[in-house]
């Protein structure tokens, strides 16, 4: 089996997309959302691209961090981060609001793994395999998953 380096999921809400997007802009409710995230840590009040928070996640007894940084976030439309660790890309991590009529809206969440190329991908893989007991071959299937279970909860939340 190739290995897949993208992962998309969808779901439609019924409610209109600022408000969506109000629940996945705020990373201090990701642990609300996701079944990995236990915690954020938040530099600054407002959620702009450019700003910085950590996650903190959880699979059975493992805990580990990672350094985020939002890159996107367009009310009502658009919230995306890039992921790292120890300085070094892990992942592309975003959500993508779209209006559907009707008072409804599909709310796809995306992961694109960045752990491509050279020594640092090599490295960053082991120390995920390492932190989160998945090897970076699996992280696709497993972040899959997690997509269907984040995105059900947003849905009944909303």
């Amino acid at each position: 089996m190739e290995r897949e380096w993208v992962v998309e999921e969808s779901i439609a809400i019924e409610a209109a997309p600022r408000a969506v997007y109000a629940a996945i802009a705020d990373v201090r409710r990701m642990r609300d959302w996701s079944p990995e995230v236990f915690a954020t840590w938040v530099r600054g009040r407002k959620i702009v691209p450019g700003v910085k928070f950590v996650g903190f996640n959880r699979i059975g007894w493992r805990l580990w961090f990672t350094t985020c940084q939002v890159t996107s976030a367009v009310p009502g439309q658009a919230f995306a981060f890039r992921v790292s660790t120890f300085g070094m890309p892990v992942a592309l991590w975003g959500y993508r609001v779209e209006d559907i009529g009707g008072g409804s809206t599909r709310l796809t969440e995306y992961w694109e793994d960045l752990r491509r190329d050279g020594r640092s991908a090599v490295l960053v893989s082991l120390i995920g395999k390492i932190f989160t007991g998945v090897p970076a071959e699996q992280r696709a299937a497993v972040n899959r998953t997690g997509m269907r279970a984040t995105l059900d909860r947003i849905k009944a939340a909303v």
